[in-house]
């Protein structure tokens, strides 16, 4: 079965991996369900025989994983990140179950890049590599036993990916709507942001508290666009002077 040229725009991230056989089986479990954009954040060991044997015939997406140094490097273009994690965190944005939150994934892509985040095996994602995403996910696990192998959170959300764009097809065209704006866009209106209240005493580097990641849930819940991030940078600039 084809699928819709959005899922082309998927990327899938594995953050700080530490087994080679998980990243081979995660390939795995991509190509299965027709992804093959692989991103590796500072894995630990790769290139390796073991992560090649666990890919049983997904070596081309191995062959063409992108790695990089930063969560922020692999986010690098996108307009949306989900990020999958199986703990409350404090100033993220509201969770979704993995299905609505793969079929909002789908639909995201249709208008760029976006990316779908795995913690590391053991400790998962951190609090700053979670702010970085726009949405984060939960897979209904059975609360008395909620451990879950990295490549098969992976087979779960490619799945749901999937059946997400085989049976929603292509989202309705919202002619009003403008295009949302980068990851790089509105992390740099962050900076921006945070540069600003410095310089004008509003706040103390010293002693920060909140105020940045909370700002930063507030973007992330309200889906920027591009000229919204240049109406807010042009404010800021003008203040400034």
């Amino acid at each position: 079965m084809s699928l819709p040229s959005s899922l082309e725009r998927i990327r899938i991230v594995l953050c700080q991996p530490s087994h080679p056989g998980n990243i081979g089986a995660a390939a795995r479990a991509m190509k299965t369900m027709g992804l093959t954009r692989l991103y590796l954040v500072a894995p630990k060991i790769f290139p390796d025989p073991q992560a090649t044997a666990m890919a049983a015939g997904a070596v081309d997406v191995l062959a063409n994983a992108r790695i990089c140094a930063s969560l922020a490097e692999a986010l690098t273009g996108t307009v949306a990140a989900t990020a999958l994690t199986s703990r409350r965190r404090d100033l993220a944005t509201e969770p979704a179950w993995a299905r609505p939150a793969a079929a909002q994934l789908a639909a995201e892509a249709a208008s760029g890049e976006v990316a779908l985040v795995f913690g590391n095996e053991t400790a998962g994602l951190s609090n700053e590599e979670l702010s970085l995403c726009r949405h984060w996910a939960l897979i209904p696990t059975d609360r008395e036993f909620k451990s879950l192998n990295l490549a098969q959170a992976v087979q779960i959300l490619c799945y749901e990916l999937r059946m997400a764009a085989v049976d929603a097809g292509p989202p309705p065209t919202v002619t009003e709507a403008g295009a949302p704006a980068s990851h790089e866009e509105v992390e740099a209106l962050i900076g921006h942001l945070e540069r600003a209240v410095i310089a004008s005493g509003f706040l103390d580097p010293a002693k920060p508290k909140r105020l940045i990641p909370r700002m930063r849930r507030m973007f992330a819940r309200a889906g920027l666009e591009k000229e919204e991030v240049n109406i807010l940078r042009g404010m800021l600039s003008s203040f400034e002077k």
